[in-house]
């Protein structure tokens, strides 16, 4: 039964990621966390959306505007060691509430399209950028400041799409670095992995079929039912 839960959290969010730049985290991540655990849970979505992530930057460097992109990156990279730092000494109850309370408050603002014109330039980059850092490392939830950054900037969503997969690269991997692999066995990697390319295939061919409200919807309706999900769990085990 956990090896079905693993691989259908990590498929459709490996869809989803593929479909909108973003978004692996706020639908896995909650999932990840109830079967994995925090730590682990958080580890295996920043591997899995690094991976996604690059793979659809392949086709959409010549996007990315790293004039742009170069303070919100740099600014993450800084914070990551901090949000790692946080994870590994909260209690795991604690932390499973934490977690859980971002991925909610996150698909808030992100559903109401906070707009702020100071997030537009650079001093909000290096605002949203810090925040998604330090998001990614804790409780692998960094999109959202993307997301807001973007909005802010007035980016379609063809430009978006490359800029977020150039910082879930980014990000991603400074994340790893400082967080370590996730413990898992060989069988639940090899679950993992067929789920994810699985996931990423049915998402290319889907892309620029399904209407982008649907998916936005999707997306932030199965991270609020995960995340209360994720806050139960950790208030019940207070």
């Amino acid at each position: 039964m956990s090896d079905v839960v693993l691989a259908c959290a990590v498929a459709v969010a490996g869809c989803v990621q593929w479909l909108t730049g973003m978004g692996f985290a706020l639908v896995a991540v909650p999932a990840l966390v109830l079967l994995l655990g925090p730590n682990d849970g958080v580890l295996l979505a920043n591997c899995a959306a690094g991976v996604v992530s690059c793979a659809g930057l392949a086709g959409g460097w010549r996007r990315v505007r790293l004039r742009a992109m170069a303070p919100f990156v740099a600014a993450s990279v800084c914070t990551v060691p901090v949000g790692t730092w946080a994870a590994a000494r909260l209690p795991e109850p604690v932390l499973m509430v934490v977690l859980g309370s971002l991925v909610c408050l996150a698909v808030g603002l992100v559903a109401r399209g906070l707009r702020l014109p100071a997030l537009g330039g650079t001093g909000g980059a290096l605002a949203a950028g810090g925040a998604g850092g330090f998001m990614n490392a804790a409780a692998g939830v960094g999109g959202p400041p993307m997301s807001l950054y973007g909005v802010n900037a007035g980016w379609s969503m063809r430009e978006f799409v490359p800029n977020a997969q150039f910082y879930g690269v980014v990000v991603n991997v400074v994340s790893v670095a400082a967080g370590g692999l996730p413990g898992l066995d060989r069988r639940a990697w090899w679950v993992a992995g067929a789920a994810l390319t699985a996931g990423a295939l049915v998402g290319w061919g889907l892309a620029g079929r399904v209407p982008e409200r649907a998916v936005r919807v999707m997306v932030l309706g199965l991270a609020v039912a995960g995340g209360a999900l994720a806050v139960g769990k950790g208030l019940w085990a207070v």
